[in-house]
């Protein structure tokens, strides 16, 4: 593992997940390609799929250790949410992928962008079976796939954190979209 000495912290440097450039440290940014006032709507918009599709997996497993139909209808309604909510975000962060040259170049913005198409892909199928059988989807189909997908919203999570934080990816700042 390569480290980087910068001002007394080491950086690891480890490839698929964690990349440094050290020109990004410097660096005050690159403005999302979605923001209102400079202020980036993606990270914005993405917690309600978030809250959605984890509150899913929790619904799912209380159904599974108590069986009460309450549970499945809130689960139901949680994907739907949670689908339904995908949408936008993945919009505005598809919108930052296309436009934004240090995204793509970056591992963390290529995982980034397929963890979440896996989620939302899951996410629908999940709401598809769910659709005409509310309880009877869940075991043990329904409760795999949203604990899959909560899964990688986690590692999609670690992937966006790195864009923003390390690689200063939609934040208040004033370099070109097409610099690396």
């Amino acid at each position: 593992m390569d480290t980087q000495q910068k001002t007394g912290t080491p950086y690891p440097d480890i490839p698929a997940l964690v990349e440094n450039d050290e020109r990004e440290y410097r660096d005050p940014g690159i403005v999302s390609t979605v923001a209102i006032l400079g202020h980036p709507l993606h990270p914005l918009l993405v917690t309600l799929p978030i809250a959605f599709l984890v509150a899913l997996a929790v619904t799912d497993v209380v159904y599974w250790l108590n069986r009460d139909p309450f549970w499945a209808r809130a689960s139901f309604w949680l994907v739907v949410a949670g689908f339904v909510t995908t949408l936008p975000a993945a919009i505005t962060g598809l919108s930052d992928f296309l436009k934004i040259d240090r995204v793509r170049k970056r591992t963390a913005g290529l995982a980034h962008l397929v963890l979440n198409i896996t989620i939302i892909v899951l996410t629908g199928i999940n709401l598809f079976l769910r659709m005409n059988n509310i309880t009877g989807a869940i075991l043990p189909t329904g409760i795999i796939m949203s604990v899959i997908v909560a899964t990688l919203l986690g590692l999609s999570g670690w992937y966006g954190a790195e864009l923003v934080y390390r690689h200063k990816i939609a934040v208040i700042g004033n370099s070109s979209r097409s610099e690396p």
